[in-house]
């Protein structure tokens, strides 16, 4: 084992080595920790499936948005955009979530029930 004056003589800097070093390590984590932030999670979105509906029919996004399907009707539904997402069924009174990465227009519908379609803009 060393001692501090062992360490002072192999690097001839004494505690102003080891500080510097604790003070860069510290500064990456700082720089990481404010990239992090600035990322940060996007908004959540709510869309209602009710009454053979999603309301609202139309949204519009930014990208690293998540958006929220809650199905209000005593059936299943799905939530498919074809190549981009798909729920499979959503059972009554449960929740689907799909975080936005691609933008774009997407048209979807609820496959067990074709007349169902909405539109998600994502910016």
């Amino acid at each position: 084992m060393h001692t501090s004056a062992s360490m002072e003589q192999r690097h001839g800097r004494g505690w102003a080595y080891p500080l510097a070093v604790a003070l860069v390590c510290a500064g990456g984590l700082v720089h990481t920790g404010i990239g992090a932030i600035a990322a940060g999670k996007g908004a959540t979105h709510t869309i209602v499936i009710e009454g053979t509906n999603y309301a609202p029919a139309t949204l519009t996004i930014k990208r690293g948005d998540t958006l929220v399907w809650i199905n209000k009707d005593p059936f299943p539904h799905t939530v498919t955009a074809k190549g981009v997402f798909d729920s499979h069924n959503i059972g009554a009174d449960r929740s689907w979530k799909y975080t936005a990465r691609k933008a774009g227009e997407f048209a979807y519908i609820c496959t067990l029930h074709p007349n169902m379609k909405a539109m998600l803009k994502v910016e």
